[in-house]
């Protein structure tokens, strides 16, 4: 398969593995509003659902592949015949479908999820990628619990499913379990030792389990992995996937450690569909949650208020237009300094010589050290 090695494909399963999250379930019209807003942000790859796991989400399948236009529309299957046929039904009026096949790759898995061997883990694996091929040329194919794989093993998978036809092989660390040197040098291990590895895009699909999922799926990048599976606000199984939207913050703030390689992705878009995700799904994001966290922009230490006052960039890597934010937020708190307090008081008309915002200042403590939250009420109090 051609593909620019210079672009990260950006494979977003919001609307599949977040969706999977107990008390987040989407209707039908809902994953569609979600459908198009992703496909304005830019991402490459939605995967829309699993067909055969009921009719919901087949009928998800179907309707999203009738609503966007531009992305590859990605159905789930296990790997039997039955799986991929109804997905193949599922995906009949996408303009760009993708099967997305696989098997457990870990001897964890193969023993006791699948009481099988590895022999007839590698034929099943093979035959599915094959008939997965039968319905479409776009077939990705799933090592799950690559993270705990036996590594000589898992390049004899990948080598066989690409040469059964796998145009992308995903690398899933299922459990969250690897350290981003591990998951980095993994990838690494398939690019140097499996021979075909030129024919196919590979995938990194982290779990958050150890918080190490962002991170997993950059180490995969700087090692050769050209797609990152992830999800709006970093939602879904246990402790989430990885975040699509650091992943993106990250490739545009380190761009020259990246050597040019780059996304789709509009970020002015993350702070509204944060919140859109947010809502739709019931699914709170952490006010310190990276980027789009209601915290991410703020600021209430008076020494960091007042570095920020100065300079931006003395205290911002990010400016918050380019994730959809009108502007920082200097938090008012008993931790504030005067900077801070002068900065509300001229947004509101007030400018005070020094004297009197020192007066100003400390009748502010005392207010602060009562109330947790200064508004610009409040604010008026002080100088009237």
């Amino acid at each position: 398969m051609l593909h620019d090695p210079n672009h990260l494909y950006i494979f977003d399963t919001t609307l599949r593995d977040g969706e999977q999250v107990p008390g987040c379930q989407l209707t039908t019209p809902e994953k569609v509003e979600i459908a198009k807003d992703l496909e304005r942000l830019g991402v490459d790859i939605i995967e829309a659902g699993f067909p055969v796991s009921s009719p919901g989400d087949f009928q998800s399948v179907v309707e999203l592949s009738k609503a966007v236009n531009n992305v590859i529309i990605c159905a789930l299957t296990r790997a039997n015949k039955n799986d991929i046929d109804v997905a193949a039904e599922a995906l009949k009026y996408a303009k760009r479908p993708r099967i997305h096949t696989g098997i457990g790759s870990s001897d964890m898995h193969i023993k006791y999820k699948f009481n099988s061997t590895r022999d007839e883990i590698l034929e099943r694996a093979v035959e599915a990628v094959k008939h997965a091929k039968t319905y479409v040329e776009d077939v990705e194919f799933y090592a799950e619990d690559a993270g705990r794989a036996d590594l000589a093993f898992l390049a004899q998978m990948i080598e066989a499913v690409i040469g059964a036809g796998a145009t992308v092989v995903n690398i899933p660390d299922t459990n969250g379990y690897c350290l981003p040197d591990q998951y980095g040098a993994k990838i690494k291990y398939l690019k140097d030792h499996v021979q075909n590895i030129d024919q196919a895009i590979i995938s990194a699909h982290c779990h958050n389990d150890l918080g190490l999922a962002t991170a997993n799926s950059i180490a995969a990048v700087q090692n050769g992995a050209r797609q990152v599976e992830c999800t709006i606000n970093g939602i879904g199984e246990r402790a989430g996937n990885t975040s699509l939207e650091e992943v993106a913050m990250i490739l545009k703030v380190h761009k020259q450690s990246f050597g040019g390689i780059t996304s789709n992705i509009d970020s002015t878009m993350f702070t509204a569909l944060s919140r859109k995700v947010s809502e739709m799904m019931n699914m709170p994001v952490q006010p310190n949650k990276a980027i789009v966290g209601r915290n991410a922009f703020a600021h209430s230490s008076g020494i960091h208020q007042d570095g920020f006052l100065k300079h931006r960039e003395n205290y911002e890597i990010i400016r918050p237009e380019d994730v959809g934010l009108l502007e920082a937020d200097i938090i008012l708190t008993a931790r504030s300094g005067r900077h801070a307090l002068k900065h509300h008081l001229e947004r509101l008309g007030y400018n005070l010589d020094k004297d009197s915002l020192a007066d100003c200042y400390q009748r502010f403590l005392v207010l602060a050290d009562a109330k947790k939250d200064i508004n610009d009420e409040d604010l008026l109090t002080l100088v009237k």
